[in-house]
């Protein structure tokens, strides 16, 4: 698989870490930045690149996910969410991550370096990926409602809406 890899300072060190070990797993990694420590870097511009990348690979077939850090993980899930068919999710703990992956289908996974040892976040990053997509109809719903969003700039609420039916819309 390809992983495509950005951060922003606060991660730089885990990045350069991840690197290394993605690669050892047999992933192709591509590090879309930083390549060395600024304290006052601005770290949109590397996390939409990665997060750019994952959906281009994606839609020529290439198996893609994207990694982001940043301090809190805050930043650079919002980055990524930018990109138009991005689903990127900010994971805390093993069932963050696989959750992102199972029900949300996310295709990018944001962490935060100052919130988590290396260890840890290798451990979310090594979930995160082997996760599956479940395939639910109830999931694949809703993220069918979020790209016609992204496409459209209105959603219509789902069958299941509570108060809601379609006809009302």
């Amino acid at each position: 698989m390809r992983i495509h890899l950005a951060t922003d300072h606060a991660g730089l060190d885990f990045s350069t870490h991840l690197v290394d070990h993605l690669s050892g797993l047999g992933h192709e990694v591509v590090d879309h930045g930083p390549a060395s420590y600024d304290a006052l870097d601005d770290y949109p511009a590397f996390i939409i690149s990665a997060a750019q990348a994952v959906v281009a690979d994606q839609s020529e077939g290439v198996e893609a996910l994207g990694v982001v850090f940043g301090g809190s993980g805050n930043g650079e899930q919002i980055a990524a969410n930018k990109v138009a068919g991005v689903r990127a999710a900010l994971a805390w703990n093993l069932a963050t991550a696989q959750l992102a992956r199972q029900h949300n289908d996310a295709n990018v996974i944001s962490i935060g370096a100052r919130q988590h040892t290396l260890e840890e976040a290798v451990a979310l990053i090594e979930a995160f990926i082997a996760e599956p997509f479940s395939f639910d109809d109830r999931h694949e719903r809703r993220i069918a409602q979020l790209a016609e969003y992204e496409r459209t700039g209105a959603i219509q609420p789902g069958e299941h809406t509570p108060g809601v039916t379609r006809s009302d819309a």
